[in-house]
């Protein structure tokens, strides 16, 4: 009885702590330009700002980050789940902390609910359902996050040959780069957020006292799109030779849209192969029910009548 209602417990304040971490990672900031230009002054040294974190205790969630960095291949881990979490645009201040706890508390809930469930068994038995709980504690909430980089990623490259064409039309009326991308920036907002946000950041950046080259080289590391790399060096080289933006970036998105059209047919022609399983899986034994069993079932009233006879 006391198993039971221990395993409750545990079960019901990591169920909790899942849910108020989840909230924690994916609500709105309050003062988004107060974070971003927070983000702007620790973004050129967030590598180092990152090992400096871990090698000392700090405060608040930073110590979990901390402790889980002093763990043999922790360090790499925690750096490797803090450039998905980038390349998925979750980049609040505490992501990183937010989901070490997610991922150690869903852990924890595995291996708490396969105890249960194998509590009258020896502890030998239970060895490989614990290595099991563990491999599946820790890979699952990578696939998640995989998933979200990969749709936050076609995202951007469904918005890129728009944003690309509307960035020459503006450069084409006099504006100044920054000028063009902040209004891209803003006539983009609520039709491709992600890329907005993204110039956005870029235009702070440089505000701030970035280089143009330095903040273009950090929006190719947190997207990790080679179209955004190929258009940040453009950018850099039209820059740096004067030469006409403008004429460039209507080519370049000609390209663009070029390549989304060949995607867009590649998923196209994949689309027959991947309707196989689920047809000879689902539709096909259906189809035999419904057109073999009445005939059966006919068949099989006549033999029933004839050896009544």
């Amino acid at each position: 009885m006391l198993i039971n209602l221990f395993f409750f417990v545990i079960a019901g304040a990591t169920l909790s702590l899942l849910l108020w971490s989840g909230m924690e990672l994916f609500r709105a900031q309050e003062d988004p330009l107060g974070d971003r230009l927070a983000q702007l002054q620790s973004q050129a040294l967030v590598v180092a700002k990152g090992a400096a974190r871990r090698k000392s205790t700090g405060r608040g969630l930073d110590r979990i980050l901390f402790l889980v960095g002093s763990v043999p291949t922790g360090d790499d881990w925690v750096r490797g789940s803090e450039k998905l979490l980038q390349r998925a645009g979750i980049r609040s201040k505490n992501a990183t902390a937010i989901y070490v706890i997610l991922t150690l508390l869903f852990t924890l809930l595995l291996v708490s609910g396969l105890v249960y469930l194998q509590r009258g068994n020896p502890p030998t038995s239970m060895l490989g359902g614990l290595v099991a709980a563990l491999i599946l504690g820790f890979l699952l909430p990578k696939t998640v996050l995989q998933r979200m980089v990969k749709r936050y990623r076609r995202k951007l490259q469904e918005a890129l040959p728009d944003t690309v064409d509307l960035l020459g039309i503006t450069l084409g009326t006099g504006l100044a780069l920054d000028q063009a991308m902040m209004r891209v920036a803003e006539e983009m907002e609520y039709i491709y957020p992600e890329l907005a946000a993204e110039f956005a950041t870029v235009v702070m950046q440089v505000r701030a006292g970035q280089e143009r080259t330095v903040a273009f080289q950090q929006l190719v590391r947190r997207t990790g799109i080679e179209d955004i790399k190929s258009l940040a060096a453009m950018i850099v080289q039209s820059e740096k030779f004067g030469t006409s933006l403008a004429n460039a970036l209507k080519v370049y998105a000609d390209a663009l849209r070029t390549r989304r059209r060949l995607r867009a047919e590649a998923a196209v022609g994949k689309a027959g192969i991947k309707m196989l399983f689920p047809i000879v899986l689902f539709i096909l034994p259906v189809l035999f029910v419904v057109t073999l069993v009445p005939g059966m079932l006919s068949v099989l009233q006549d033999l029933k009548t004839l050896g009544g006879r």
